[in-house]
């Protein structure tokens, strides 16, 4: 081998060895480097998970929003062990814990109290999103009562929507009822989901659903609640001709079972 030569090897080498040097140099210190804890404060930990739900589909989201629920909740379950807050103080209380959280990202809270049965029932929900159309919905009762509240059931109503209640009076039925409703994204009416929830053994049970109804709006007096609503199909067909497409107008009656039908008609739009 001629000197040239040799010299060319021995730097070939040298600079083989100097990467090899500095990748596992790179690698012992990627090892070395910590994963930063979350914060210690509630707000600050619900941010840190939050962030995490970027670019995550709704239905690989549990992991994440399961861990901000359990967050929430158990803070709220301390905070109200020894007092009947109102639901303004309430509705605060899960202001502040998601206070950090930036658009896209918002925790919107949904709060009543009302009483039934010598205690005050208090609704602690909240919708979590992170996109217009990605939300998550959590509802947590709690029932105070002398001087104490604590947590009797939780639900997760549907996704995608925001959060809404009407509380139902006791009137044909001994168990606390309320209808939860929401609104969300559709092509281009937004879309009604309404729930009549029960408590019934320590759970809220689902007495009556109707899901997606196009243009949707909901009315409740007393033991009577309206739905007005359009027919995607029918609305799509009218407008394509250029008349108005009828409204409708479904009329339900409450009931110990849940809800009946009495009637469902057309009203002009």
């Amino acid at each position: 081998m001629s000197q040239g030569a040799a010299s060319k090897l021995r730097v070939i080498l040298l600079l083989g060895a100097a990467v090899c040097v500095v990748g596992v140099g790179v690698a012992r210190s990627g090892q070395r480097r910590p994963k930063a804890p979350p914060p210690a404060d509630l707000p600050g930990h619900i941010n840190y998970l939050a962030r995490q739900l970027y670019g995550v589909p709704l239905d690989e989201s549990d992991p994440i929003t399961g861990q901000i629920q359990k967050l929430v909740l158990d803070h709220l379950a301390g905070w109200m062990s020894n007092r009947v807050p109102s639901d303004v103080e309430v509705r605060r209380e899960l202001e502040a814990a998601f206070a950090p959280l930036h658009y896209p990202l918002f925790g919107q809270p949904a709060v009543f109290a009302a009483p039934w049965n010598g205690a005050v029932m208090i609704g602690a929900g909240y919708t979590l999103g992170w996109t217009d159309y990605d939300r998550v919905n959590v509802i947590a009762l709690f029932e105070a009562r002398e001087g104490k509240s604590r947590l009797v059931a939780v639900s997760n109503f549907v996704p995608h929507t925001d959060l809404h209640y009407e509380v139902l009076p006791p009137l044909k039925w001994n168990d606390f009822r309320f209808i939860t409703y929401g609104f969300r994204l559709g092509k281009s009416q937004l879309r009604l989901t309404a729930v009549l929830y029960a408590l019934q053994g320590g759970t809220l049970k689902s007495l009556w659903e109707v899901h997606d109804a196009y243009d949707g709006k909901i009315e409740v007096v007393k033991d009577k609640v309206t739905i007005r609503y359009l027919k995607e199909e029918e609305y799509i067909h009218e407008q394509a001709e250029g008349r108005r497409p009828p409204r409708h107008e479904a009329t339900y009656l409450l009931t110990p079972e849940g809800m009946q039908i009495q009637s469902d008609r057309e009203i002009p739009f």
